[in-house]
């Protein structure tokens, strides 16, 4: 992988203001634009592409840092271009470079990323309206705006009853939204496969930079632990342990940056890099001993949030099809 100076710049940027701010979503946004990368200069952000979204996700990833950048920043964002409804975009893409949180309900009960969750109805008397219940919406009970896919297309929801709900992934906020005959606006067409593919991208970055840091912790952790007057990060077995893990965190990055190319490597993307980071956190739970039971502690953390995030936008199962030729 090739960085340009430009995104190395980027990448030191975030690393540092993470390292030194305990809420690091105002000054993400303020001091480095990460809310208005995605955003076009025209509508007041950066024009940046995909590649500068998955250097800022993978160092999110890194300290699993609670923040609405996967949500807002990437998902609302290119579900409004995808629409391409340049009133709408002129009216809300500005707020949302500024780092007003957005959010984009989707998900059913089920976890099925395949906007079955809501259903749109058009009357006389009224306009549009939405029905459904949509879940796992990302950083939706906070979202000042909320946007609905139902069918293949995108709504703009004025308002909606949410509600946080609770995950084993405390680091990832999830919400409830519920609609009931709520009035809303049509926006456009949404192709929600390119969407997903986008989201897929963004995700695995995160995972890939989240399995990194899981390793260093683990490797570090070796050197410092004895076992029979020894580090045991000196034991032969150990060793290949962690070459193994060497390769698993190289290779996902390497599938996380080649999965903005095509659909398909999106889904290699999806279900390497769920794989990986969920292999790395079990490892590190098992290399740290007993302390990383307790659920406070980081190997706990990145444990957690590798489960969490492997079923964001369709589990490695459903990828699977996408890469797997049919049978004959």
């Amino acid at each position: 992988m090739t960085f340009t100076a430009e995104q190395d710049a980027l990448r030191d940027s975030v690393r540092k203001l993470l390292d030194r701010e305990a809420d690091p979503w105002p000054e993400l946004c303020e001091q480095i634009g990460v809310a208005a990368l995605a955003v076009p200069e025209r509508f007041g952000g950066l024009g940046a592409g995909t590649a500068e979204l998955q250097v800022v996700a993978e160092e999110l990833g890194r300290v699993l840092a609670d923040v609405p950048f996967l949500g807002s920043a990437v998902l609302a964002v290119h579900a409004l271009l995808a629409t391409g409804d340049d009133d709408t975009c002129e009216r809300l893409l500005p707020r949302l470079a500024e780092g007003v949180v957005g959010a984009v309900a989707w998900t059913d009960a089920d976890g099925r990323w395949d906007t079955a969750a809501c259903t749109a109805f058009g009357t006389t008397a009224s306009g549009i309206t939405v029905d459904g219940e949509a879940h796992y919406v990302l950083h939706g009970d906070e979202a000042e705006i909320l946007l609905a896919l139902a069918g293949d297309s995108l709504y703009e929801v004025t308002d909606a009853p949410r509600v946080r709900t609770a995950a084993m992934d405390e680091s990832r906020r999830l919400a409830r939204v519920t609609f009931d005959r709520t009035p809303a606006r049509l926006i456009g067409p949404v192709d929600v496969g390119a969407l997903r593919d986008v989201a897929c991208a963004v995700l695995a970055a995160e995972q890939a930079g989240a399995a990194s840091r899981a390793f260093e912790l683990t490797v570090e952790y070796s050197k410092q632990r004895h076992q029979f007057g020894r580090p045991i990060g000196g034991f032969q077995a150990l060793k290949h342990r962690m070459a193994d893990l060497h390769v698993l965190v190289e290779t996902a990055r390497s599938a996380a940056y080649a999965a903005p190319e095509s659909s398909r490597l999106a889904a290699v993307a999806k279900v390497h890099c769920s794989e990986a980071l969920a292999t790395v956190a079990g490892e590190m739970i098992q290399l740290h001993g007993g302390i990383a039971i307790t659920w406070e502690h980081p190997a706990h953390r990145y444990f957690k949030r590798a489960h969490g995030a492997a079923h964001l936008f369709g589990s490695p199962g459903d990828h699977l099809g996408r890469v797997r030729p049919p049978l004959s």
